[in-house]
């Protein structure tokens, strides 16, 4: 079993910063590949980014690259999403999930589950 604690989000302006942290209990958190998710009101969630079992292989949804980044400290057992720039559009509830799998982009190859952060950005 994991758990999965995300902190990290709030209302920001629009082209400022955010960091996300999740934060995992567990012994095995680098057996395991992580994402983040985010789902708006009325929308499915979608996938944002990923990142494997030692933080060296990541990938990113496109509306996000360049402006997200992805990282982990596999001996704190937590996994961030720095995202700067940020627009209105990137506003939701944002969730962090582990997984076996790499790269997993739909919610579907993820294990375990966070209870989500919201992040809203004005204009």
């Amino acid at each position: 079993q994991v758990q999965l604690v995300e902190s990290g989000g709030g209302l920001v302006q629009a082209g400022g910063s955010l960091r996300l942290s999740c934060a995992a209990s567990g012994r095995t958190f680098s057996s395991y590949a992580m994402g983040w998710f985010r789902q708006a009101p009325g929308k499915e969630r979608e996938f944002v980014a990923a990142i494997g079992w030692s933080g060296g292989m990541t990938d990113y949804a496109d509306p996000v690259k360049g402006r997200f980044t992805i990282s982990r400290d596999n001996a704190k057992n937590t996994v961030y999403l720095q995202m700067n720039s940020l627009k209105p559009e990137d506003t939701a509830v944002y969730s962090c999930a582990a997984g076996t799998r790499f790269p997993a982009l739909v919610p579907d190859r993820y294990d375990y589950w966070g209870q989500g952060t919201q992040v809203t950005v004005s204009s």
